[in-house]
Parts: structure tokens; C-alpha cells; sequence
């Protein structure tokens, strides 16, 4: 559903996916006027998505401030997390040693979008419009939330640095013979990264049975392989991809059942030079979300770190001095300073552990797996990373 675009705006924001509308949302809350561009196809491909999010403490409270959070049955809780190593090394997280209720929670995307739809379409302060003449909107500031494949900030020939990793996600739902309890799992061998994340029900064929959210038997699939392998393991037949995740798994949950669909698509970390500007026709901009960076799925990071770009960015036009424009770049850069910070700290530790654990050599098995063994003791230092990550 669109809105007309009948009078002027504060901020327009390109891009109506779980940023782009967080972001609408929280202006709308703050008394701005806004204009949310919206190109997405109006006709589904009727394909479930199989796609699930990690979202941190900071998150999830992030949501429901805009009371968008999905319901118990679509956001399972992660009560710990194992990691392990190619070798001995491994580690282990669990809440309650955070005094946390959960490490994060395993959110289901359809649930997520619908809800800040229907949060958008009651908010008298946002209008939705379709794909139409920049020049047609008239605002102080223009926010682009179109993800790592923008075409405003492509048009604004914004420089945007792309490392390939050289590895394509897939993704799928799983049920799994044995309970997951609560707990994400992760293994990282041969150069893959195969993660499993806790769901507390199968969203695919819209089961809703009542089952302990600590004892579901479902999981989402994350398995980073090589291009060649990403096509292989797409075309198997439904059991033998069951039985390669199995094995790969070492039988973990014991005997899989594909699900759902799977996909798969390439991974890369990228990032914008500059993240705000100022445009001769498009006036001030800013980028935020994937459009302005994107980092290795391993750490479940990625949306966490969109969701925090748009929180700060609210905070900085929220809190600006009465006198300061919202197109101020000076106002601008104290929220590119910020995230930037931000993104450089969890982009260096995911890039990091991509590189580490792509190397063959026997000397960098040997070191991976000692440094494992020497952070599962840490003490403070593992509880530390463990609170930044849930985002606090």
C-alpha cells in the first residue's frame, strides 16, 4: 500500500526492508516527517523465505520500543553457543554466565518484515511511495537503506570497496532428531563454516505446534562452502543434502530432514568510503545498513549492525542542537564517526576468523585451535567479547 507525496519532507528514506522501515519508525516517533521509497515487487515468487536473523540484546529492545517485536513463537531464544574449532580447539558461551536472560535470539525475517509493515501503515508521520523522481520529494535529508546492491548510492557514484570472500552462503531449514536445546552451534573445518541456529517451530509449513522454545527440533542452516560447492549442494536430492549437513555436523542433532527451500548466495566484505555527503540535486545523504557495509555472516552480526546504524542516527538528529539543520554535515559526520568505529571493531574480528580458519597450513591449524583453547579460559576477556556482541 502507497501513500501520495503531497508536501515536503524531513528525511526520505530509500529502501523499505528491516532497516529502512526501524529507521521510519523511529524519526516518525521523534515528530519527523517522512517519505519511505519503496521499490519492491508487489508479486510474489510465493517462495517461503528461509532466511533467520540473530539479533543481539540491543536489538531486540531496539524493536520493541516500536513494539514490532515478532511473538514468542517466531523469535527463539539462544541459551548458549558452541563453537568449535578443526581440530581440539573449542568454545563455549552461555547466557547465564551474562546474568542474561539470552545470547541473542534467532528471529524469522517474514515475521520481522510483516510487522514493521503493518507498524508503517498506522503511522500517520510516514508516507509510503513507489519508485518515482527524486526531485518529486522534497527533504532535508536522504537516508539510502537499500542494502549492499543500491542503486541511489550507485547513482551517486559513492565508492563502496568490495572483498570477495570467495564463499557463498546456503541456507535452509532443518528438522532435527534431537532437541537443540537453546543452543547455536557452529564448526569451522576445511576452510567451511557450518552454523546451526535454534528455532522454536518449522515457519515453513506453518506448524504451530506448542513446543518448549529450549527443546525445539528445528534449525536454520548458514553453511559457508566454496562456489563450486554451494552448486553441488544445491543440486542434490533433498536426503543426501540432509545426510551432507549431517556429517558435516558429525551427527550432532542426529538424523536431519530438509525442510524448506534452499538458497545460496556470495559472500563479501564491503564498505563505503565516505558514509554521509552532500549531492548537487539529492542534497545530504547518508548511508546506512547494508548499503553502507557488510561483514562475513560467521558472527551473526549483520543486521545488528544496521539496526545500529539507524538507532544512532535517530539519536544524532534527536539530539542536535536547535539551530542545526538535519542536512548539517558537521551534525552528519558524528553519526558516520560512530558506526564507523563500530563496523572497523566487528569487521576486524569476523574478517579475521574467516582468514584464520581458510588457511590450510598445518602451522595455522596448530594456532587456531591453541588461541581457541587459550579463549574458552579467558575469564574476562571471553565475557567482555560475549557483551559486545549481544550489544551491550
Amino acid at each position: 500500500m502507497t501513500k501520495k507525496v503531497n508536501q515536503q519532507y524531513d528525511v526520505c528514506i530509500h529502501g523499505a526492508g528491516i532497516v529502512g522501515r526501524t529507521l521510519a519508525l523511529l524519526l516518525a516517533k521523534d515528530g519527523f516527517r517522512v517519505a519511505l521509497v519503496d521499490q519492491t515487487s508487489q508479486h510474489s515468487n510465493n517462495k517461503k523465505d528461509v532466511r533467520a536473523y540473530a539479533l543481539n540484546v540491543a536489538s531486540k529492545t531496539l524493536l520493541e520500543t516500536l513494539r514490532v517485536w515478532p511473538e514468542a513463537s517466531q523469535a527463539t531464544p539462544v541459551l548458549g553457543m558452541q563453537v568449535h574449532g578443526d581440530a581440539s580447539g573449542a568454545v563455549n558461551f552461555h547466557s547465564g554466565e551474562q546474568g542474561a536472560q539470552a545470547l541473542a535470539w534467532i528471529v524469522d525475517v517474514p515475521a520481522l518484515e510483516f510487522n514493521l509493515a503493518q507498524a508503517i501503515q498506522f503511522q500517520p508521520m510516514v508516507d509510503t511511495v513507489g519508485a518515482i523522481d527524486d526531485a518529486k520529494i522534497q527533504t532535508q535529508l536522504t537516508v539510502i537503506c537499500e542494502g549492499k546492491h543500491s542503486v541511489t548510492r550507485d547513482k551517486l557514484a559513492i565508492e563502496f570497496e568490495v572483498t570477495p570472500y570467495h564463499q557463498h552462503a546456503v541456507a535452509a531449514r532443518l528438522r532435527t532428531h534431537l532437541s537443540h536445546a537453546g543452543i547455536a552451534k557452529q564448526w569451522f573445518k576445511n576452510g567451511e563454516i557450518l552454523a546451526f541456529l535454534p528455532l522454536s517451530q518449522d515457519s515453513q509449513t506453518g506448524s504451530h505446534e506448542k513446543i518448549e522454545q529450549t527443546a525445539g527440533n528445528y534449525v536454520a542452516l548458514v553453511w559457508s562452502v566454496n562456489p563450486m560447492q554451494a552448486q553441488s549442494l544445491l543440486a542434490l536430492d533433498e536426503a543426501a543434502f540432509a545426510l551432507a549437513v549431517s556429517e558435516a555436523s558429525g551427527g550432532d542433532l542426529g538424523e536431519l530432514q530438509l525442510c524448506s527451500e534452499r538458497v545460496a548466495w556470495p559472500l563479501q566484505l564491503s564498505n563505503a568510503k565516505h558514509w554521509v555527503g552532500q549531492h548537487a540535486t539529492l542534497g545530504a545523504w547518508v548511508l546506512a545498513g547494508d548499503a553502507a557495509h557488510t561483514v562475513h555472516p560467521l558472527s551473526g552480526q549483520g543486521l545488528n549492525l544496521g539496526l545500529g546504524d539507524v538507532a544512532e542516527l535517530a539519536k544524532v538528529l534527536r539530539q542536535r542542537e536547535a539551530w542545526r539543520k538535519l542536512s548539517d554535515q558537521k551534525l552528519l559526520r558524528r553519526y558516520e564517526r560512530v558506526r564507523k568505529w563500530e563496523f572497523l571493531t566487528v569487521s576486524s574480528v569476523t574478517d579475521g576468523l574467516q582468514q584464520l580458519f581458510a588457511r590450510p597450513e598445518p602451522v595455522a591449524e596448530m594456532v587456531r585451535n591453541w588461541g581457541m583453547q587459550g579463549f574458552q579460559k579467558s575469564g574476562m576477556v571471553k565475557r567482555w567479547i560475549a557483551k559486545r556482541a549481544m550489544g551491550l
